[in-house]
């Protein structure tokens, strides 16, 4: 599904109403009714005052219309009109008048105005702003946001809560806390960020009918990667197929005390799919891993507690490298040495990410398209520290370009970044913030890489099919008893639901 920035979403409204020979006022209509449906379908039953809180621009006008529904189908509700402009928009003014002329008769918020009382039971409908906010708001009205956000109700937001540009970090802290938020057509970058995503409790797609010849010719820098985008990347099996159809790969990693990171993403990568596995580990590993993972093949280092030379006898078909690893000095030296050697993308985590940082000279020697998978710490410790969640992205974007490497930035929503375009994952739950949930990923990334996946389609299918296992895994455990060996071990259940035509 893209995500179209504001401007693209301008654009969009534009083209639909050449299009389909329309106004911009029968357009707000469609909206309105698709906010009120959704409303109606979740408040029928239910003894419900509303407070509506409209600004002056084409989302107040939404909030307007939608009173105008709300008030015919007999709900209880006040509408507040927030005259932060004086220049209010055709639209808006126009469902003003067809309010009034429902005897539905706003209170208007001004600078020296005394703000509403709401009440525990009440649910706020926020249409203040819209995506068209491009400055800080007002000083009063931000404290109207705070007094909203203090009322501990049940707050909806039409199409993005207030005060939340779409293409930037907020200005300040006044933004409004939406419970739900009734997002038109297209998800916007913000709901999927650490910095602007807690302003957002839920969201929902409502359809307005946007032109779709505009919606699929347009190209957008993130998609969001759910089912429909994800299925098309499956590489099926063969029936005519043996085991060394599916690739060797390798993983190196471990150290002293960390095997079982190791342990972890052979599993994980046989899981995923590869035909062959062979972990290389320093000799402390080799005993720990035949016994608890027998279908994966051992090789060891010529010393006992860490990595100081990686010598594979074969080519493998790929490698997953750097969990557990450490970076001693005599690891980061044997690790240089292998990144020369190796022509093939490779999946680098961890340790491997620690080196690159510490040795950058080592960032030019990464094989072409490699994917690397860093969690915060160390990407900041990759591209240096930044300001937002926006000039992270950029200067995320400007190093997978740089480098030719592609980019996972694990997190709630880990963001895959290729080619200055990013790919937002779908699936995960807070229970993998836990040990080993990274090393589980590497796996299943080098397990599809084996079997031929472009690196692109292996990072963007094995993250969604990593944040699904865990999602079943979390079904069963709870988040708080969710472990990475639980998450490898309903791989196969992902990639079951993941291929059943329902997606149960």
């Amino acid at each position: 599904m893209k995500i179209l920035s504001a401007q693209q979403i301008y654009e969009a409204d534009i083209v639909t109403l050449q299009q389909q020979h329309m106004s911009s006022d029968a357009l707000m209509e469609r909206a309105a009714s698709q906010l009120f449906a959704w409303i109606h379908a979740k408040y029928q039953d239910a003894p419900v005052n509303f407070q509506l809180f409209c600004g002056t621009g084409n989302n107040g006008g939404d909030g307007l219309a939608l009173a105008r529904l709300l008030q015919a189908q007999g709900y209880t509700l006040a509408v507040h009109v927030v005259q932060y402009s004086e220049n209010p928009s055709k639209d808006f003014r126009l469902n003003l008048e067809r309010l009034k002329e429902k005897q539905l008769i706003p209170n208007f918020i001004h600078k020296d105005s005394a703000f509403p009382q709401i009440t525990a039971t009440d649910v706020v409908i926020d249409a203040i702003f819209g995506i068209g906010l491009n400055r800080p708001p007002a000083a009063w009205v931000a404290q109207l946001i705070n007094h909203i956000n203090a009322s501990s109700t049940f707050v909806i937001a039409v199409d993005l809560p207030s005060g939340l540009p779409a293409d930037r970090e907020p200005w300040s802290t006044a933004v409004v806390q939406a419970h739900q938020v009734l997002a038109f057509q297209v998800p916007k970058l913000v709901f999927f960020l650490p910095q602007t995503a807690p302003y957002i409790g839920q969201w929902t797609l409502l359809d307005i009918g946007l032109d779709a010849e505009f919606l699929n010719t347009t190209e957008t820098a993130y998609t969001l990667m759910d089912r429909p985008e994800i299925v098309p990347l499956y590489r099926p099996r063969n029936r005519f197929s043996h085991k060394g159809t599916y690739g060797h790969a390798v993983i190196v990693g471990g150290s002293y005390g960390k095997i079982g990171a190791v342990q972890l993403a052979s599993k994980a990568c046989l899981a995923a799919g590869s035909g062959l596995v062979t972990a290389f580990v320093p000799q402390c590993g080799y005993l720990a891993l035949q016994t608890a993972a027998p279908e994966v093949m051992v090789l060891t280092d010529t010393t006992e507690k860490h990595i100081t030379e990686i010598a594979i006898p074969f080519t493998p078909t790929t490698v997953g490298i750097g969990i557990g690893m450490g970076t001693h000095e005599q690891t980061a030296k044997a690790f240089g040495a292998f990144l020369q050697q190796m022509q093939k993308p490779m999946v680098i985590d961890a340790d491997g990410l620690n080196i690159l940082a510490q040795h950058p000279s080592l960032l030019n020697d990464i094989p072409a398209q490699s994917i690397l998978t860093p969690h915060p710490k160390e990407l900041e410790r990759l591209i240096g520290s930044w300001d937002d969640d926006f000039d992270k992205l950029a200067k995320a974007k400007a190093f997978s370009a740089q480098y030719n490497c592609v980019l996972v930035i694990k997190g709630a929503h880990t963001v895959t970044l290729y080619q200055h375009k990013g790919y937002i994952n779908s699936t995960g739950n807070p229970g993998m913030a836990t040990a080993g949930s990274g090393d589980v990923l590497t796996g299943i990334l080098t397990g599809l890489l084996a079997q031929g996946y472009t690196p692109l389609h292996a990072a963007a299918f094995g993250v969604y099919l990593h944040g699904l296992a865990g999602d079943k895994c979390a079904a069963i455990t709870g988040y708080e008893a969710l472990t990475a060996s639980g998450i490898f071990k309903h791989i196969g259940e992902a990639y079951k639901a993941l291929l059943e035509p329902s997606g149960a």
